[in-house]
């Protein structure tokens, strides 16, 4: 009797790690169906963030799956967290799996949390006004039935911004006599080059102009130099070839990215206005052409980011950056911009800045500003775009310190 007494109270081996962790994991009771799909849910959406912040911006498998909407990074995480307490046995450590997930994913989500607390500083007398806005074929209503009538208020809009220095994008025409863009991929031969000088000059008297590609810039300030980025240097060799449709104007796929040098007050400013392609739209994964295709897309927006990124390296002066980088913040692909560019994000004072329109719909941001830290923001606005295109346009005051 008293060997089995000492027996008895003898404590039990130590448990493993492995042992420690199952228990933790491993429920005291059979689950229900409602604890295993919630369990499964969650760790199943850890994984995808996990996942989405190895791959974005480095796998051109994965840049289809980042058109997801920014905001699932915080909503998906939020309504489990509802029905989490339905997981009984488990329901604390889903609901601690679920806060780490939403912590992990929040900078993905495109919610400007430092306008919270971030307070631009005032303008001073020497601050000017800079205007960026993706055009959307200039000022062609290509969606209407004839599709080569032009947008009366355009000209309106451009002269309502009040702006010292236009970053524009999408200075062209897209071809109707090619077929319908709206049915069909982009291609080389639905591009239509203009030339509306003699307008803009009308338009803006005084105005100093720049052109490359299907970027314009116009300025009140003297121009010192103007070039745009070309892109080849950085495209694999297959896709270094222009299109033969834009044989006549090279820029219109060579470049993406103009940098106009403007002399502000004395002191010489680098002006960047850019519009990078699209990303792969294509989901069928399964398919080799839709993944050479992917990989193509994905190629050529890297090249954009990397031309941006050497040309602003070698550059001793203070930078402005701004344009339609079709890019939401679910994308990884920003991080190939320089570390001397600094994102003016908190100037904004929305908490859900959008830029992308769909009809009255407010998606999600694509077009954005950077600056060098040289470059002081006084005032960032997303002034909405008249229903003239599918991007609001970006308005801020600044100055160069």
């Amino acid at each position: 009797m008293i060997e089995q007494q000492v027996a008895s109270a003898t404590p039990p081996a130590g448990r493993t790690w492995a042992e420690r962790v199952r228990r933790f994991v491993r429920p005291r009771r059979r689950w229900c169906w409602g604890t295993k799909l919630v369990v499964t849910a969650s760790a199943g959406w850890l994984l995808f963030v996990l996942c989405h912040l190895l791959a974005s911006g480095r796998a051109a498998l994965w840049a289809p799956i980042e058109l997801i909407p920014p905001l699932l990074f915080l909503v998906v995480p939020a309504l489990l967290l509802v029905v989490a307490p339905l997981a009984r046995p488990v329901r604390w450590r889903v609901m601690s799996l679920l806060v780490v997930t939403a912590l992990l994913g929040a900078g993905r989500s495109g919610i400007n949390y430092a306008t919270l607390w971030y307070d631009p500083p005032p303008a001073g007398p020497a601050a000017i006004t800079v205007a960026a806005w993706n055009t959307q074929f200039w000022d062609q209503d290509w969606r209407t039935a004839d599709g080569d009538r032009h947008s009366p208020g355009f000209y309106a809009y451009l002269h309502e911004l009040d702006a010292d220095v236009y970053l524009l994008t999408e200075y062209l025409y897209v071809n109707t006599q090619a077929g319908d863009m709206r049915a069909q991929r982009w291609t080389a031969d639905l591009a239509l080059r203009i030339d509306k000088l003699a307008e803009l000059r009308r338009e803006f008297p005084g105005y100093h102009v720049a052109v490359s590609g299907e970027q314009i810039t116009l300025s009140r300030f003297p121009i010192t130099a103007q070039r745009g980025l070309d892109l080849r240097p950085w495209l694999p060799p297959d896709q270094r070839e222009i299109p033969v449709a834009l044989r006549d104007w090279p820029e219109g796929y060579t470049v993406e990215t103009l940098r106009t040098d403007l002399d502000v007050n004395g002191t010489t400013v680098s002006f960047y206005d850019a519009q990078i392609a699209q990303p792969p739209l294509e989901w069928r994964l399964y398919d080799a052409e839709a993944r050479d295709s992917a990989r193509a897309k994905t190629l050529r927006r890297e090249a954009s980011f990397l031309a941006i990124g050497a040309d602003v390296a070698a550059n001793p002066h203070p930078v402005v950056l701004a344009g339609d980088l079709n890019t939401s913040p679910a994308m990884g692909v920003r991080r190939l911009l320089p570390e001397r560019l600094v994102d003016r994000t908190p100037a904004l004072s929305s908490l859900y800045p959008a830029t992308y329109l769909a009809g009255t719909a407010e998606l999600w941001r694509i077009d954005w500003l950077y600056t060098s830290p040289d470059v002081t923001v006084h005032r960032y606005d997303l002034p909405g775009a008249r229903g003239l295109s599918d991007h609001r346009a970006q308005r801020m005051v600044v100055s160069v310190s």
